[in-house]
């Protein structure tokens, strides 16, 4: 029985690491606390459930859209928002507040449009998988294969790719990035935008499984910005393990306590954190001149 929570767990894990990723990838190369991830994550899942749902497009290709309009819609954010407040030299607590608005308006407007219940992609009774004493079901399944790819993929991407050393070095120092001639304004426009396809790919796979409300976007955002500094401040690859540990031990702790328990339990992970290693697991101490 332990092991069925430490997959759980695992899988719950893979699925804070896409999101925690999403919002890692604009925090670390612009330092905007993108509180607006949370309101992408709510509007991917429900482009879901209305293309899915509602149009009877097919699920594949209702993902797809899910994703390529809150890729969409994460860009629109940056050169309406983000970018005109940058030119203006607003500080970045402006454009956190900024980006809050962002998200309530999202979550207020889907509400508006599809009410406060709860949606379902999926009605129908899972298959599941048995693995000895582990049992899958068929949205757990895809989760895991799905999840652990695209985070390899993404591991692979940032190291070996022009793209990925792009988006580490203007995470680095952007003034420099800029001097050395590149164009700092279009890789934005590319961080925005796989920043919308990390979310938007977390939250297709968990509205899939458990569905979707007007509200979830917050919650699991909280979620992921634990991961991300569970993994280490101003890096991407450490968020997968910071979210595979966050996600574990929720998992644990629900086993051994209660599910009312899982909050506390990731708030005090990271209070211990906090005092104990505050650059995180894989993070390191930065020198400030």
């Amino acid at each position: 029985m332990m092991w069925q929570f430490v997959i759980n767990g695992l899988i719950t894990g893979i699925l804070y690491s896409l999101l925690a990723i999403g919002f890692a990838i604009v925090y670390n190369t612009t330092r905007i606390f993108h509180i607006a991830a949370a309101g992408l994550y709510v509007l991917a899942a429900y482009t879901l459930w209305y293309s899915y749902i509602q149009l009877h497009i097919p699920l594949s290709i209702s993902v797809f859209i899910s994703i390529l309009i809150t890729m969409l819609i994460s860009w629109v954010v940056e050169i309406t928002v983000y970018r005109p407040l940058k030119k203006r030299g607003s500080s970045l607590n402006v454009m956190m507040i900024a980006s809050i608005g962002i998200m309530t308006i999202i979550v207020n407007a889907i509400a508006l449009f599809f009410g406060h219940e709860a949606k379902f992609v999926n009605t129908e009774i899972q298959q599941t998988f048995s693995f000895g004493n582990i049992v899958l079901t068929t949205p757990q399944m895809w989760q895991l294969t799905v999840g652990t790819s695209v985070l390899v993929a993404c591991i692979l991407v940032l190291k070996y790719t022009g793209l990925g050393r792009r988006i580490r070095a203007i995470s680095e120092d952007e003034v420099l990035y800029s001097t050395l001639g590149y164009n700092v304004n279009k890789t934005r426009n590319v961080v925005f935008a796989v920043s919308g396809a990390f979310i938007a790919l977390a939250s297709c796979l968990s509205a899939y499984d458990v569905g979707m409300g007007p509200d979830v976007g917050m919650n699991f955002l909280i979620n992921a910005m634990v991961a991300m500094m569970i993994g280490g401040m101003g890096r991407i690859a450490p968020c997968i393990a910071g979210g595979v540990l966050l996600g574990i031990l929720q998992s644990l702790a629900v086993s051994q306590i209660a599910a009312s328990w899982q909050n506390a339990v990731t708030f005090t992970i990271l209070l211990v954190l906090l005092f104990v290693r505050p650059q995180g697991i894989a993070g390191y101490k930065k020198r400030i001149i």
